[in-house]
């Protein structure tokens, strides 16, 4: 496509596209283009103008060939991308915003003054009217204060005062309005579905097919751990399903067939095969917007708190302008007191900077499900990690498969891929992974696979009976021994790597070094965790107790706990929390699920199971734990904020009315500065906090 280069400096440049005006969904096709390139880290597409600011690394000229390659038609971008992006609402609040200013200061030069007095009177009906209303259900609220200070000017024949009032109130409604809206689209966005693959059952086999490919009717097999990717109806099996994504509800929901499943809501324990119903991702978005719009998710408790105060503190401002007045005898200075009140800041400021925090997480790749979470983390004294895909990298690798039955290592690597095709696991997907490298074909040849979260897995191989998983369950739980003359074979297995060990007929086949690399800045992470106010750090993994303690020592935790189980994690967590210490729990896999869960912040990485990140109230991108510093430090700035608005609302607002009721400044004086004040302490919530 022709484009011109607008401005360019060393990694960032501005192109123009040759056209007037891009729709909106021609904006959001080229922006999904543009972040999909290798090198480009950030772009920003200006509908308007045809313009894109491109950020990116690598060669110059790969980036402008990649440009010239874009044709609009030859982009197959998800179609949730392009329903939800949010540039719509973005560009239709500019304008609202624009259209109310010019209105306000455009009809002041042209209408003349009686038009514009009776404009202005008609106007104040509204808000009078809702301040009635407020009052005839026994409430002395913000919208009565409202009421009786524009109601008061227009008595007064103070029309510009009224209007002034009126028109900042509108601004300020639409400013949350707007911040509102747009975090609650891209929270939802953030949560929205992105499953790859499925498992579709055709002919009797179970295929695994990219989800493009799955048309409304096919039959979808959802096993342990993973999401339902599609609204449908569950067909056969029984499941116990966490829809908590949806409902907010954190008790599972059981599901057998003829009942209704839901994309993106996560099986916990169970399989159910799903007939698909509609394949489409709009449902899901509009089920996450009404749950966050309708739950109390989305405020910290110092939301609450600024909104509760901001009513309970009308009466007395009310008060205070008739204690005014029966002193001074002036009704001028007692509505000093009357138009200048701590209300519309408190509700304004707060809900916009915690909103705005939330979308600033989003750009350090952090999805926040709600206020009270970061203000969870800024309060933590604990937290505790998992081992496997999280301290360490989160991607494992087979270095190693020892025989101890006679057979090749690629047949029982073929073998372990087959069983472990099913589960999302770090060390599931390295031995399928390795599998693909070798090219071992490891078609279905087994019965019915059932899963033991934590432990493993157990079949039957044309009659035989399979297992693999961990030493405590291959040879504790199952009971399987070590073929003769293997001993020493077994004690000189490498101690560096973590082991998975197959068993064949109840006599260990193989067991698969897992090579689980330490994430090279997790010691650093820990260490500036330490200083950021963590009092205990402490890492929790089903590792052997030798494997655990190597790491521990390395990454510098308070303490470490070894062979766990799920139920562990989660009762180390709820002992924390009964000594009253707020607890953050950080994993990737299915065992994490109940710790996150319990935890008052659950903390997923991104490349982890499906469950774990559906359940969780924070989630990270995998590729720096540096991500969690950042957020505490985000998380601390907000609470900073949050209480320097406090401050500057009340002793702001105290002077007005001091210097109001001294006669100093007029109520009109008092009224713009109050709104201009509030106005401006909107847009510094705004800001970037790190």
């Amino acid at each position: 496509m022709k484009f011109q280069i607008k401005h360019e400096m060393k990694g960032r440049i501005r192109v123009h596209f040759m056209q007037k005006r891009m729709t909106y969904t021609q904006a959001d096709l080229l922006q999904y283009y543009l972040e999909s390139l290798d090198g480009v880290t950030a772009v920003k597409v200006y509908d308007r103008t045809a313009d894109a600011a491109i950020q990116y690394q690598g060669a110059r000229t790969d980036l402008l060939k990649a440009l010239q390659r874009f044709h609009y038609e030859a982009v197959q971008a998800p179609s949730a991308v392009l329903t939800n992006s949010g540039r719509e609402l973005n560009s239709r609040y500019q304008e609202k915003l624009v259209n109310k200013v010019l209105f306000h200061y455009g009809r002041g030069l042209i209408l003349p003054a009686p038009v514009n007095a009776c404009y202005t009177a008609l106007m104040s009906v509204k808000y009078i009217w809702k301040g009635i209303q407020t009052l005839w259900h026994r409430k002395i609220e913000v919208p009565v204060l409202d009421a009786t200070a524009i109601g008061v000017s227009v008595a007064r024949g103070d029309m510009g005062t009224a209007g002034s009032i009126m028109f900042l109130l509108g601004i300020g409604e639409l400013l949350e309005e707007w911040t509102h809206k747009k975090s609650v689209g891209d929270l939802a966005r953030t949560m929205s579905l992105n499953v790859g693959s499925v498992w579709v059952k055709k002919d009797g086999q179970e295929l695994l097919v990219s989800c493009d490919q799955v048309q409304a009717g096919d039959e979808v097999v959802v096993h342990m751990g993973t999401v339902i990717p599609f609204d449908g109806t569950v067909t056969a099996g029984e499941a116990m399903v966490n829809q908590a994504s949806l409902t907010g509800e954190s008790v599972p929901v059981r599901k057998g067939e003829g009942s209704t499943a839901y994309a993106g809501t996560a099986v916990e324990e169970g399989e159910i095969t799903v007939l698909v119903k509609s394949v489409g991702g709009s449902s899901r978005y509009e089920k996450i917007v009404k749950m966050i719009e309708e739950s109390e998710k989305l405020k910290s408790g110092l939301e609450s708190k600024a909104e509760h105060l901001a009513d309970r503190l009308v009466p007395y401002t009310l008060a205070g302008t008739g204690l005014t007045y029966l002193i001074t005898r002036n009704t001028t200075k007692a509505l000093a007191v009357l138009m200048v009140d701590f209300s519309c800041a408190l509700k304004l400021a707060m809900p916009i900077s915690v909103l705005s925090a939330i979308r600033e997480a989003n750009t350090h790749k952090m999805t926040v499900k709600g206020g009270k979470y970061l203000e969870s983390v800024a309060d933590a004294k604990t937290i505790v990690f998992d081992k496997t895909g999280t301290l360490t990298e989160a991607k494992p690798t087979v270095a190693d498969v020892v025989s101890f039955n006679g057979m090749s290592p690629d047949e029982l690597l073929r073998i372990a891929a087959c069983l472990e095709e099913h589960f999302p696991h770090s060390m599931a997907k390295a031995v399928v992974n390795a599998a693909k490298e070798r090219h071992l074909d490891h078609e279905e040849m087994h019965s019915k696979v059932q899963y033991i979260v934590a432990h493993g897995i157990s079949t039957t191989i044309n009659g035989k009976k399979a297992i693999i998983g961990s030493h405590h369950f291959v040879f504790e739980d199952e009971q399987c021994t070590i073929p003769t003359g293997m001993e020493e074979r077994f004690a000189a297995l490498p101690e560096e790597y973590s082991h998975l060990y197959l068993a064949l007929e109840g006599q260990l086949a193989a067991v698969i070094c897992i090579e689980d690399p330490l994430r090279t800045e997790a010691a650093e992470v820990v260490k500036q965790l330490k200083e950021c106010g963590f009092e205990k750090i402490v890492m929790m993994t089903g590792d052997s107790d030798r494997t655990a303690k190597a790491i521990a020592r390395k990454v510098g935790v308070d303490e470490y706990y070894s062979e766990v189980l799920p139920e562990d994690k989660a009762n180390f967590v709820e002992q924390e929390k009964q000594k009253g210490r707020k607890v953050i729990m950080i994993g990737d896999g299915i065992n994490d699920s109940p710790a996150l869960s319990a935890a008052d912040v659950g903390i997923a990485i991104s490349d982890g199971a499906e469950i774990a990140r559906e359940i969780a109230d924070i989630t990270i991108g995998a590729d720096d734990l540096q991500e969690i510093v950042a957020l505490r430090m985000l998380s601390a700035a907000l609470m900073k904020r949050i209480h320097w608005n406090y401050r500057f609302i009340v002793g702001f607002n105290s002077g007005l009315i001091g210097l109001g009721v001294a006669g100093i400044l007029q109520p009109t004086t008092s009224a713009l500065l109050h709104n201009t004040s509030t106005l401006m302490i909107g847009l510094k919530s705004m800001q970037n906090l790190l």
